[in-house]
This record gives structure tokens, sequence and C-alpha cells, in this order.
């Protein structure tokens, strides 16, 4: 089980992810920005990086994230952001739709 933040500013989505990381056995709750996670021990950070991509990526290599492992959502037809999150150092980037079919497996890939 990992401890699990959500960086998912779109309600419906982030309800959805809670209640399938959640179904996975993951401990998850969703932030609405970095600074209330960071010192917090957290395992794997998940960010929608589906609107605002280059604020939040900018904000999450920014961030002291206490070696939380990184997990960036993004939707199928925006290639340029998934590139813009294997640069800034992500350590899986997945489609919205891979995410809601595989995603409390992905983050206990993951996890320590």
């Amino acid at each position: 089980m990992a401890a699990v933040a959500a960086l998912i500013p779109d309600l419906l989505f982030g309800s959805q992810a809670l209640s399938l990381l959640r179904s996975g056995g993951h401990e998850a709750v969703l932030v609405s920005d970095l600074a209330q996670i960071e010192g917090d021990a957290v395992d794997v950070l998940v960010v929608d990086l589906t609107a605002e991509a280059r604020e939040r990526l900018n904000e999450v290599q920014g961030a002291d994230l206490s070696g939380a492992r990184k997990l960036a959502v993004y939707a199928h037809v925006e290639s340029e952001v998934r590139a813009l999150a294997q640069q800034a150092g992500f350590d899986l980037v997945v489609p919205r739709s891979r995410f809601m079919r595989e995603g409390a497996a992905l983050v206990s890939r993951l996890s320590p």
C-alpha cells in the first residue's frame, strides 16, 4: 500500500482517481498544490497534466518531494505534454485512459 497524493484539479476525474487508488489498497488524497505535501511522507505523486501542463511541470520541478516517485497523466492527443513530462523527470507518464484502467497497479509498481 502506497501513500499517494494526487494533484488533479478536475474534481470529477480526481474523485474517480481517488476511488480507483483506494480500491487498489492505496491511501490517496487530493491536493490543490504541492505545498500541501512538501515534507509529508508521500510515496507516489500523481499529477494531471491535462490543463496548464507547463505550470504544473514547473511546480513539480521546484518542489521538495522527499524522494516521492512521480506519475504524470496526460490527454492521449497531447504528445508534446508527454515529452515534456518525460524531460521533467517523471518516473512514469501515461494517458488518462490507461491510468483509469491500471492506475492502482501503476502506483503499486512505483511504490517502494
